[in-house]
């Protein structure tokens, strides 16, 4: 591959074979095969906390100046020009191309059209992915049925690459019977049982040590059952998350254990209100990535054919050797409010976020490619836009329209059989309803009283 990643910067010695749960060997990557103390006249370090490190009678301490910044890759440029090696393009249809940018521009349709629904009181929260589609629906384009979703909560996009539909998204959004998650859970927090999302928390950076806890256990499975799809975990967050203690916790479980796991840090300028420049110092969060070991490359989030070549050669990666974590840092802008929570000319000026819309976002860039193949044109734009719109619209109605889930729903799911404390709950709640009915309009929820 032309790609160029940054790897791991300790030196390998050669892999030994590890019995573990079946006669099939890993290879498992060590600092060296033994601990015998320093030898006689060595130019190098052994000590067992330290790597192939020579020594020297120079104390100089690294500076991060020192150090070039780590490039970002891509394939097409803000005009839609491919920029590569004329002989070198990602393999993909022009069909399949077409439905990337059908699925970006049906995320940004219902993401304008749920933030002015929580305008008028609707809807009681929404978060916008603006300026970030391309991240979510290249990466996604790249993962197969079988693999692991853990997302934040702008990952829109890979929900809908992955199939999600409009009407999930919105039984979702308004918590309604139809709902898998049985209205428990905040507006944005999707999950799928097929393919394989984990519900997303609200809690910052939670999901980034469960997909490396996950993606060890898929390392262990596939041992068990050498003969089933092989599978990957991909990580989603932000660059705030890589604040958390929990994002330093994951990279170092994942490179110990040898997961295979892909994460994406969508680096879109803020977390919240903060700008880069006042969360990190350090070469954005790839250079993160390297200090743990872990293969690491940072790419241009607006470029979807840039981003859908590396996640698929990182996937590979991901699952040779018997697992190992890959990290990229996708660069983006995010053009949209934090949340609906989020005021964002507070803190940044509206020219800056126009300027972007404007100039270069991934929607507009796929489009100008689309355009310079002659697959896209104006008429179609519009014809589409309109067609996506009204097929949001429709199943907007339908699931506002729809009952919320039965009042039991509050009870069930945690364990097999109500526990004895949340059965007497359940009997004192309904007690209190049919003791003050006129306090509690129960019209809405599905089967009223009789649903609990």
């Amino acid at each position: 591959m032309a790609i160029s990643l940054t790897g791991r910067c300790f030196m390998c010695t050669p892999r030994r074979r590890v019995a573990a749960l079946s006669s099939i060997p890993i290879k498992v990557t060590v600092r060296w095969s033994n601990s015998i103390s320093q030898r006689p006249r060595s130019d190098h370090v052994r000590f067992p906390g330290a790597v192939n490190s020579k020594f020297t009678s120079e104390m100089i301490f690294t500076q991060p100046s020192a150090f070039p910044t780590i490039p970002t890759y891509r394939v097409i440029d803000s005009d839609g020009v491919h920029v590569g090696k004329p002989n070198r393009f990602p393999e993909v249809s022009d069909d399949e191309v077409v439905s990337w940018y059908k699925n970006m521009l049906t995320v940004n349709i219902m993401d304008l059209i749920m933030f002015e629904a929580q305008r008028q009181g609707r809807l009681s929260f929404y978060m916008v992915s603006a300026g970030e589609e391309g991240i979510t629906v290249g990466s996604a384009a790249a993962l197969s049925q079988h693999d692991v979703v853990f997302a934040q909560y702008r990952e829109t996009g890979v929900f809908q690459q992955r199939g999600f539909t409009l009407k999930q998204f919105m039984s979702q959004l308004f918590a309604n019977r139809n709902d898998t998650g049985k209205g428990r859970n905040m507006p944005v927090h999707y999950g799928s049982v097929n393919p394989r999302a984990y519900t997303i928390s609200s809690p910052l950076a939670t999901q980034i040590p469960q997909a490396a806890g996950a993606a060890y256990s898929v390392k262990l499975q596939a041992l068990q059952n050498p003969n089933a799809p092989r599978r990957i975990v991909a990580c989603y967050f932000g660059e705030g998350a890589a604040s958390e203690g929990d994002f330093h916790a994951a990279l170092n479980l994942a490179a110990t254990r040898s997961c295979p796991i892909v994460f994406i840090c969508r680096n879109n300028g803020y977390a919240i209100s903060t700008p880069t420049l006042e969360q990190y110092r350090g070469d954005g969060i790839a250079s993160r990535g390297i200090g743990y070991g872990i293969d690491t490359i940072r790419v241009d989030g607006n470029d979807i054919f840039a981003v859908y070549e590396v996640m698929k050669e990182a996937r590979q990666m991901a699952l040779s050797n018997g697992g190992r974590p890959v990290l990229i840092e996708a660069m983006s802008y995010r053009v949209s409010h934090h949340s609906t929570s989020d005021d964002s000319f507070a803190y940044r000026a509206r020219v800056e976020v126009e300027d972007w819309k404007r100039r270069d976002n991934p929607i507009l860039r796929l489009r100008k490619w689309l355009e310079n193949r002659g697959l896209w044109n104006e008429e179609l734009e519009l014809q589409t836009r309109d067609q996506l719109r009204k097929a949001v619209l429709k199943e907007f109605g339908s699931a506002e329209r729809e009952k919320k889930p039965p009042l039991k729903a509050m009870f069930t799911d945690v364990y097999e059989n109500l526990t004895e404390e949340a059965e007497e709950q359940r009997r004192e709640l309904r007690r209190i309803i049919e003791t003050y009915p006129e306090e509690y309009d129960l019209a809405d929820y599905d089967g009223g009283i009789k649903g609990l």
